[in-house]
């Protein structure tokens, strides 16, 4: 009867254990900024939390997730109603981050969003863009005020996407995947800041600075998927005949050791 009585405690202390040891986990994980589920999608957004501390930034940020989650979701139930054995073993995933990967002269806040999609193809797929955000004037604003000039196929342009590509192939030679570095691969990339890549503000070894600029590109994007995403980085020091003197003012220093590990 001691036995019986001794088993049976240690079986709840076990439960208990277990089940202590599943809401730490829970509790552990990031909560979602806005998220759906149905039984077509499980759809959410997450901000990390210094995008949280800034309310403008949360905002903007959230309302641009709902809208995407929202769309995702009315495609899914559609296809669901259409296709109902597509969804016999669940419904499409989807997941997009918000992170913030620097913070440049004070309010420069460069954001990489990345999207994950499950839609129960041969595998996921994901995306990734970036988001350059004012917080003094609380707004999403362009790369342009730091150089003297953009113009598509313009000097400033040919100059970066000339960079690019040297770090894409650089980066491609460290991953023994030289034989995809070919304009094949690049030919949708074009000295145009609307196609040469998603851009952030690198950080720097000097604190408010930014050591120069950093494209991401998902899979798919500039080689195959089985290569995953890239992340080329061009140094200030290559921009400085085309710096503004609002770009002057924000660039310097060297890119810190291990950046090039991710970004996201």
């Amino acid at each position: 009867m001691r036995a019986a009585a001794f088993t049976f405690a240690r079986r709840i202390g076990l439960t208990v254990a277990c089940l202590a040891s599943l809401a730490a986990a829970h509790a552990a994980e990031p909560n979602p900024g806005a998220s759906i589920k149905t039984r077509a999608v499980e759809a959410s957004v997450l901000l990390d939390d210094r995008i949280k501390a800034d309310p403008a930034l949360a905002a903007d940020c959230l309302a641009e997730g709902r809208k995407w989650i929202e769309k995702n979701a009315a495609e899914a139930a559609a296809s669901r109603k259409q296709e109902p054995q597509l969804f016999r073993d669940g419904g499409w995933t989807f997941e997009r981050k918000y992170s913030v990967r620097s913070v440049v002269g004070g309010h420069y806040v460069s954001i990489v969003r990345f999207d994950y999609m499950d839609t129960r193809g041969a595998h996921p797929n994901s995306d990734v863009n970036t988001i350059l955000w004012d917080s003094t004037a609380q707004k999403r604003i362009s790369i342009r005020p730091f150089f003297t000039e953009t113009a598509d196929n313009g000097p400033t342009m040919k100059a970066m996407l000339k960079d690019v590509i040297a770090s894409l192939n650089a980066e491609k030679k460290k991953r023994d995947a030289g034989d995809t570095a070919t304009a094949e691969w690049y030919k949708d990339l074009a000295p145009r800041l609307l196609k040469i890549g998603a851009v952030t503000l690198a950080p720097s070894t000097v604190s408010g600075k930014s050591s120069g600029l950093t494209f991401h590109y998902p899979p798919y994007a500039v080689g195959p998927y089985a290569e995953g995403e890239y992340v080329a980085f061009v140094p200030w020091e290559s921009l400085k005949p085309y710096l503004s003197p609002e770009g002057t003012a924000i660039f310097g220093g060297a890119r810190p050791k291990g950046d090039d590990d991710g970004q996201r």
